[in-house]
This record gives structure tokens, C-alpha cells and sequence, in this order.
């Protein structure tokens, strides 16, 4: 008997300003101005998809003293943009990263549960943790934890915040008959927490949300994250996107969940995903290849080696060769606030492997840093794109993609014309929505479900 095939779940990442953000394009819009996150979220909703998702950005990154050039546009505030996001849409999830490093639970949780409610149960929250002391300087709490400490605060974090939105029930608000005012029973938000983090008690002040708690992401890698991600979450951000490394990261994360008395679909993984269309594959590729070497302009490559070098590289020319120079391994670093600078344990083998690819193929420190930077997930036609994504996630690489166009904000609308209408006719996507909560967007249990219980789907 074969095995029914799996309904795809998508969703839309509006990506700031970044490295995949083509932000120099004409066709490229504001990054900060409402107009753009209301056309980005409008044709996710009108694509069917289950969520758009937002990142956060807390510090403006700097690299030699001054802020880098991807990010002076800035980053406006997750919970502001969601808010105003739920009064132009109707069904589409609504899902903001917020730190459990730098934040407390009864505000996370009062702002999470005032968005379920302010969007008829659409909120998720993508839960991170900060791993680098130069954004702690924007905190009073200032340095910054280690690795173990901050997944064993994000997990008591989280735990708290479960505590609040759990403290409310139902049945304990109720309209005074006679005078039409609403009563509230006195033991209603009540909470008491002790813990190793965080010493707290009260009364949380907003009654039960329509989805009881926020959809739970989680984002880490390590194997603490995804630890985090079994025991806690109700979806994963992940950077598998390929064959093989996604179907190794699926089979991991999701063998992880019985020990946390969970089954295989109480769990999502959705990686994130880029693509280029074109009316052809041959057209697509050559537009690729376009879009990449926008994506790095020659201050850029610059930029990029001097992550790994730890060396002011601005005299070299980016149409050159790879600095003879070995680079410069110092606690200190150039860059502050990159995810990057901690991706390269070894930097001086990284340039040596990168010297030796640059000369085998001829490769200008800009060719080099294109060609060995991210590439896009999905490149081709509709077709071979839509053909693509289902055969991926049939084949357990994901639950889904969460795509991140490299135009902003228009860039999600030829796929939501062109790929969206074939997975439907295949039968793996929605056509409609049929619920009104996130949870039942992507299948997932209301938390007053019994156990095993899923929402429909």
C-alpha cells in the first residue's frame, strides 16, 4: 500500500536587509515602511500560506569600528509590525523571533498572548537565545551567557511563559447579568514560579488567548537546540534545505521527540528556503547566477573575507587574487554582532582551502566568495521548482519551506502566481484555509487537547 503523500506547508520570511537581500534592485522597496511588510504579508495570505515570519535584529552589526553596509537601514520592532500586520489580514500566521536572553517572561508573554487575541489566534514565537556580548551591550544585564546557561535559561523561559498563558482558563470570566459587567474569578491569572532563572509571582492579566499558547519556533542547530526544539516546540527554523543534510537533520530531530512522549508529527521542520524562477530552467540558472553576483558586489566580498582573515582587506582589489597574507587569529575581531565569526573555528585552514579553490578555478576573491556562498534552494521553472518542493518534502527533507525572496517586497508574488497553483493541482497544498488559527494552519494541537488530539488540517 503506498504511503498517502504529505501536505506541504510554506510560509514567507520578509528578510530585511541581508546577504540574499538583492536591496539595490529597482524593483526592491523599503525595508522599514509599513506599505511593504502589508504587500509581503497580503500575497503570502492570498498564496494560502500558513505564516510569514520575521527575524530579529537587536544591534546594527560593525565591522572595522563602523556599522556594516547591509544593515543601516535597521530593523523596526517584531511585535509592533505583527500588531499592525493582523489589522490587514485574515488567516495568515503571524510569527516574530524574540530573545530569551535579553527579555523577561511576563512581558514575552503578555505581548504574545495581546497578539493571539489582537489576530484571532495567528501568534508564534520563534524562541532564540544570544550567544555574543556585543549585543548585550544594548542590556543592563551586559556580558553575555555561555552556551549551556543559555539554552537552560531559554528552557526555563519558556517554561515560565507557559505558566502565564496556562493561568487562565476558560470558564473564568463571566458576565455579570444584571449589570453587564464581566467578573473574573480571583484565582484567575494567578502564578507562582521558582526557579534557578527566574523568581517570580503575580497575576498575568491577559485571559486565556484563542490559541491558548503562541505556535512554538526554535531556531538552534547544536544538539542542545534541538534537545530544545524535542522537549518544547512545535516547529523548527532550520538551514537543511539539501537531499542529504535535511534528510540527516529530519531522522535526528524527529527521533528525539518519544523520549519527550511526542510523536514524529507533533514536531515541523521547515527550512528555510531562497529560489529563482524563469520561464525555463536554462533561463532561471542564468538569472541565478545574475542574482548572486548581485547579492556580492566587490565591498562586499571584501567585507566577507575580512571575516575570516580578521584583517583590514580594503586595499585589495575584489577582481584580484586572495591575500598572500595568512589571517590574523586574535581574540579580538574585526566583526561584531556576525553569526559568521564563529563559523570558522580554523581560519587559517579556511584560507588555505579557499586559496587552493581560487587558484584551481581561476577565481577573483569576488568569484570565490560568490561561488562559495549560499546558493539558492530552488532554481527552474514553475514547474521543475513546484516539482522540486514536493519531491523534497515526499522524501522527508522537510514539512515544508519557509522562502526568503531576494526581492522585497514583491518578490514572493510570481511564485504565489506560477508554483502555488501546481502543488495544489498535485494535491499537496491547500487551496483554502480551513481554520482560522495557526494551529490549524500547520495541524497542530490546541494545548487543552488531550494528548495526541490534532487540530484539523
Amino acid at each position: 500500500m503506498s504511503k498517502p503523500l504529505k501536505q506541504i506547508h510554506l510560509a514567507a520570511h520578509f528578510p530585511g536587509v541581508n546577504n540574499t537581500t538583492v536591496w539595490s534592485d529597482p524593483a526592491a522597496g523599503s525595508h522599514i515602511e509599513f506599505s511593504s511588510f502589508a504587500h509581503f504579508a497580503q500575497t503570502a495570505e492570498r498564496a494560502k500560506f500558513d505564516f510569514l515570519f520575521l527575524a530579529e535584529g537587536l544591534r546594527l552589526r560593525e565591522q572595522g569600528g563602523k556599522i556594516y553596509d547591509l544593515d543601516v537601514v535597521g530593523r523596526p520592532d517584531t511585535f509592533t509590525v505583527l500588531a499592525a500586520l493582523a489589522a490587514v489580514t485574515e488567516r495568515l500566521g503571524l510569527t516574530g523571533t524574540i530573545n530569551s536572553t535579553f527579555n523577561e517572561p511576563y512581558e514575552v508573554a503578555r505581548q504574545f498572548a495581546s497578539l493571539d487575541h489582537l489576530s484571532g489566534g495567528r501568534a508564534a514565537w520563534n524562541v532564540v537565545t544570544s550567544w555574543d556580548a556585543f549585543t548585550s551591550e544594548n542590556f543592563r544585564r551586559g556580558g553575555f551567557l555561555p552556551q549551556d546557561e543559555r539554552y537552560s535559561r531559554a528552557k526555563e523561559f519558556l517554561a515560565t511563559a507557559n505558566e502565564l498563558f496556562d493561568s487562565w482558563h476558560g470558564d473564568e470570566i463571566l458576565a455579570d447579568q444584571a449589570t453587564g459587567a464581566f467578573l473574573r474569578d480571583a484565582g484567575a491569572g494567578s502564578f507562582v514560579h521558582k526557579g534557578p532563572q527566574f523568581d517570580i509571582h503575580g497575576q498575568f492579566n491577559v485571559p486565556r488567548s484563542p490559541q491558548g499558547r503562541p505556535v512554538i519556533f526554535q531556531a538552534g542547530e547544536s544538539d542542545e537546540g534541538r534537545e530544545f526544539a524535542a522537549s518544547s516546540a512545535d516547529a523548527i527554523f532550520s538551514r537543511y534545505a539539501t537531499l542529504d543534510a535535511g534528510q540527516a537533520f529530519y531522522t535526528d530531530v524527529k527521533s528525539r521527540l518519544a523520549k519527550y512522549g511526542r510523536r514524529p508529527e507533533d514536531l515541523l521542520i521547515l527550512p528555510a528556503a531562497s529560489f529563482v524562477l524563469g520561464d525555463t530552467d536554462a533561463e532561471a540558472e542564468e538569472i541565478a547566477h545574475q542574482v548572486r553576483r548581485q547579492q556580492v558586489s566587490g565591498a562586499t566580498a571584501i567585507k566577507h573575507l575580512e571575516f575570516v582573515w580578521n584583517r583590514d582587506l580594503s586595499s585589495y582589489d575584489p577582481e584580484g587574487p586572495l591575500p598572500d597574507v595568512d589571517p590574523l587569529v586574535t581574540e579580538e575581531h574585526i566583526s561584531r554582532g556576525r553569526a559568521q565569526v564563529r563559523m570558522y573555528r580554523d581560519p587559517v585552514a579556511i584560507a588555505q582551502e579557499w586559496r587552493e579553490l581560487a587558484d584551481a578555478n581561476k577565481w577573483s576573491i569576488r568569484d570565490l566568495v560568490i561561488n562559495t556562498g549560499n546558493r539558492q534552494t530552488f532554481v527552474g521553472s514553475p514547474a521543475t521548482v513546484a516539482r522540486t518542493i514536493n519531491d523534497f518534502v515526499q522524501a522527508d527533507v522537510s514539512d515544508g519551506f519557509i522562502l526568503v525572496p531576494h526581492i522585497t517586497p514583491g518578490g514572493l508574488d510570481t511564485f504565489a502566481d506560477t508554483v502555488v497553483p501546481l502543488l495544489q493541482e498535485q494535491g499537496v497544498f491547500r487551496t483554502e484555509y480551513e481554520g482560522t488559527t495557526l494551529r490549524d494552519h500547520l495541524g497542530l494541537a490546541h494545548p487543552d487537547q488531550p494528548r495526541g488530539e490534532r487540530a484539523a488540517s
